[in-house]
């Protein structure tokens, strides 16, 4: 499946983060729930309890970025309590950092800057439906009258449509390829759009159901990606308004185009196809569709997972592959010297390339580890120097922080299963209450690295397991493939509940303190484990979750339609019976009077991928069959939350839950502003009524 296309399908949960005026571990009001499950034994042996704030609140300043001339360094940081584009120049204090947005309902969902630096393009959706919106706004402007910040342009200015951005041509810097559905809301036509007038060349209809562009380095179209009949893929040659078909894979295999070579004449293609297990490297010429090997995993054991490329000289200069940790595999001496340079002058961890300057010489390199949040640090190439720019979380107290193992156990069938443990710090690992944590997507995979929901967990007195069950991506085809049709009752599910089971067999979990929690994916998965294995888990917590997959393929995006074959074959055909007939046995809602476990259900009233009469089925049949439920709605959020207020809120909601069922600590106090919206979010079952969509 294509990367572009497996980022659109993956589980957009919300990030967390702090606020700096935050209580201090030792001031907060501890809790256990009388009533409720026996207290752990253990909870005397933990770290303080560190306020959900540090965890969940709005990081201090995330998501930099460099100009391409070196002049400006861009951040998102709160304004007045949402999270906002700012801009200062290189050599300037964050304190004379000047706001570039000022939205005052949702953060900011992703931002990036134009060619020639005299731009900022940021994309903005509403309430967390995802109709996404392409605006601009010049660092260099200064606030309209009565404005706190500059005026931002919205560049596509049309009602119930969803941009795509496809290129951002250097040698074009005044224009961007974008990508509009007004004309079809399943289909993305093709324009050329100038920054500065907000006009639009169409330079491609879409008419032939293609799911996603290819530009080349100067802004060309040159490729589109659509599904076969069957399933598979195949890559298009754009020869003006004819479309010619170059390179195909199956419905088992991978293939996607990474982006053009600095000759114009071939492209960087990931691809599975043939013979080998795992998505390789190769180089495409798109007259002719042959290709030549670039790299596959030189340890043979994983994906390939990034390619690196220069600038200055468009060049690559190293790829990396995600095992248990990434590696990074330079091609040639300078970045070579880099990796070595920034291991001497950096802490310890995962180092992640985020932005460099059109000259190559200073890098953004981003570094976190199990138990330190990200840190962002200017990396000079030419004095090899490393200047800390900013701490993302700086209040996370790490040495109160629990530890991440990779681990691998043995499925029922003899797979071996990749996970990540975490343990509570300061605690044996034996008899420990667990809550096991499958991700979303379900086309993704945990990586290690620090995970505030893990860390939040643990801190409360959980270990937490998140497995990378078969269906995930990244440990080659044949383990992605053994996870079509497989949701549920399938080896997809087996996979956690056999995860769960090692926990036991090993004497880390105790059998009677095992919760199940995740969201999209990761709450259908939680649904499924209460539903066909209720003897495992004590509790469940679903996050945006479908609780029938019948309903769930049924009201799908129309902008997933040219993807919908991807669904058929690892999930299921609606068109046929059988499948039909096994999706239904799939489905939690259908099994709902085998659910005897308490449940927590999340939902945004706006997701616009799994909509809210996905939870509120599965609210209904478990309340009128008597069993234990509680549901909270945003108004104002989709696909997970990206609101503080929201965040916070949910989060105390879910601390309260399992320390009900498991017997962990909790922090009883909050802000009465967060308290109000919890009372807000909460929804009394009773009202809960099946809408039709």
């Amino acid at each position: 499946m294509p990367r572009p296309i497996l980022i659109l399908l993956l589980s957009l949960l919300a990030s967390a983060t702090l606020r700096p005026d935050l209580l201090r571990a030792q001031a907060i009001e501890v809790a256990t729930v009388s009533g409720g499950a026996e207290e752990l034994p253990y909870l005397d042996q933990l770290p303080p309890l560190i306020d959900r704030e540090i965890f969940f609140g709005n990081p201090e300043i995330s998501g930099g970025q460099l100009s391409p001339d070196g002049r400006w360094v861009s951040f998102v940081k709160p304004l007045d309590g949402i999270r906002n584009i700012w801009v200062k120049a290189i050599d300037e204090p964050f304190e004379a950092a000047r706001p570039m947005t000022a939205d005052s309902l949702r953060p900011v969902q992703g931002y990036f800057w134009s060619r020639d630096s005299k731009v900022i393009l940021f994309v903005q959706d509403q309430g967390g439906n995802e109709n996404f919106h392409v605006y601009a706004v010049d660092p260099a402007a200064q606030p309209a009258e009565g404005l706190v910040v500059p005026a931002a342009r919205d560049l596509t200015p049309l009602e119930n449509i969803r941009a795509a951005i496809y290129a951002v041509p250097e040698n074009d810097p005044a224009h961007i390829l974008v990508g509009l559905n007004d004309r079809d809301a399943a289909v993305h036509d093709v324009y050329r759009l100038d920054i500065g007038t907000g006009e639009r060349e169409l330079v491609l209809q879409n008419d032939q159901n293609v799911a996603q562009w290819a530009a080349d380095l100067d802004g060309h179209l040159r490729l589109g990606i659509r599904q076969t009949e069957e399933g598979g893929w195949e890559i298009l040659r754009v020869d003006g308004s004819t479309l010619t078909t170059i390179y195909t894979c199956n419905e088992q295999e991978s293939c996607f185009p990474d982006r053009f070579h600095k000759d114009g004449r071939r492209v960087y293609l990931q691809t599975n196809k043939g013979e080998g297990d795992l998505i390789r490297l190769e180089l495409m010429d798109v007259e002719t569709g042959a290709t030549e090997l670039v790299e596959v995993d030189p340890e043979g054991e994983v994906d390939f997972n990034e390619a690196i490329f220069s600038n200055a000289t468009e060049d690559l200069i190293a790829t990396s592959y995600l095992g248990d940790r990434t590696r990074y595999y330079p091609k040639n001496d300078a970045f070579a010297r880099d990796l070595e340079r920034i291991a001497e002058a950096l802490p310890e961890g995962e180092y992640g390339f985020r932005s460099m300057t059109e000259d190559d010489r200073l890098v953004l390199v981003a570094v976190d580890s199990d138990v330190d949040p990200s840190s962002t640090y200017v990396y000079d190439r030419e004095t090899g120097e490393a200047e800390l720019l900013y701490r993302t979380r700086p209040e996370v107290p790490t040495e109160h922080m629990a530890g991440m193992e990779p681990v691998r156990y043995t499925a029922r069938d003899g797979i071996q299963i990749p996970a990540y443990l975490t343990v509570p710090q300061g605690v044996e690992p034996k008899n420990l209450a667990v809550v096991v944590m499958p991700h979303g997507g379900p086309w993704g995979r945990d990586v290690w690295g620090f995970d505030g929901f893990a860390q939040f967990l643990a801190n409360r007195g959980y270990a937490v397991l998140m497995p990378n069950f078969r269906g995930s991506t990244g440990y080659g085809k044949e383990f992605m493939n053994l996870g079509n049709e497989q949701w549920g009752t399938g080896t997809m599910q087996h996979d956690i509940s056999d995860g769960v089971q090692w926990l036991v067999d090993q004497g880390i979990a105790d059998p009677e303190k095992v919760a199940i929690m995740g969201g999209s994916y990761g709450g259908y998965a939680t649904l499924a484990g209460l539903a066909f294995t209720p003897e495992l888990y004590a509790a469940g917590v679903d996050i945006v979750g479908p609780s029938n997959i019948i309903t769930l393929l049924n009201s799908i995006p129309p902008y997933w339609k040219p993807l919908q074959k991807v669904f058929a074959v690892r999930v299921g055909d609606l068109n046929d019976p059988t499948d039909v007939e096994r999706m239904q046995a799939q489905s939690p809602l259908n099994s709902a009077d085998a659910i005897t476990a308490p449940l927590l259900v999340i939902q945004g009233a706006n997701d616009p991928r799994v909509k809210q009469a996905e939870s509120d089925q599965i609210v209904v049949a478990l309340r009128d069959k008597g069993q234990p439920v509680e549901y909270l709605v945003a108004a104002n959020e989709g696909h997970g939350f990206a609101n503080e207020d929201n965040n916070l809120a949910m989060f105390a909601k879910i601390e309260e839950f399992l320390a009900t069922h498991l017997g962990g600590r909790y922090q009883s106090d909050m802000p009465p502003e967060i308290r109000q919206r919890l009372e807000e979010l909460t929804v009394d079952v009773e009202t809960v009524a099946v809408r039709a969509e």
